[in-house]
């Protein structure tokens, strides 16, 4: 097996920083995304959507979006369990996982996309759409400093997916200039605290 990947994107490190969690050695191929060889014929016959990362399966299988493809390797490594333990707690760490994509991993990646020039003749950029994702995503973060204030992590007492596609979002908000606050001590202490694993730098 192995996973098309590009080092730049946030997607697919969310999903290298899970992989590096499990200790799982997989193949990595790194796609041209600069200059579009996702978007190609050829590519899109593994993922018609056109987007990284995916996953291609001895057997041909391609698997993408990055929470189908850690739900693949937490299936098959289930330790540490990074999707939950049991029934109650699995439905915890998704509840966690979800409001993490919508509250601030999207308005963090929609900030970009709306208004950079990678993307420009790519998509519809809105740029006003632009400035209310990044307004969004800075209230998550002061939103996020205030739910970290009685527990180590996310979802709670343990590390998570949840936390994995937070520092991803924290980190890809710098490009758009969306920052943590020096008052967010809560948010400070959780991003030293999980920026300082070996996975992060995956």
């Amino acid at each position: 097996m192995k996973i098309y990947d590009a080092e730049a994107a946030p997607n697919p490190r969310r999903v290298r920083i899970f992989i590096a969690e499990k200790g799982i050695e997989v193949a990595y191929e790194q796609v041209d995304i600069l200059n579009a060889v996702n978007r190609g014929e050829e590519f899109r016959e593994k993922n018609p959507m056109g987007t990284l990362p995916v996953l291609e399966l001895d057997d041909g299988t391609c698997i993408a979006e990055s929470g189908a493809i850690c739900r693949y390797f937490e299936e098959l490594h289930p330790d540490p369990p990074l999707m939950g333990m049991d029934a109650q707690d699995r439905a915890v760490v998704e509840m966690w996982h979800r409001r993490i994509e919508f509250e601030l991993f999207q308005p963090t990646t929609l900030a970009f996309q709306q208004q950079h020039a990678f993307f420009k003749g790519r998509i519809t950029q809105v740029p006003e759409f632009a400035a209310v994702s990044k307004q969004k995503a800075e209230k998550s973060l002061a939103w996020l400093d205030g739910v970290l204030a009685d527990r180590p992590f996310i979802a709670g007492e343990r590390y998570t997916v949840a936390d994995i596609v937070a520092l991803c979002a924290v980190d890809f908000g710098r490009v758009s200039k969306i920052k943590m606050h020096p008052d967010q001590k809560n948010l400070t202490r959780w991003y030293e605290e999980v920026s300082a694993r070996p996975s992060a730098k995956a």
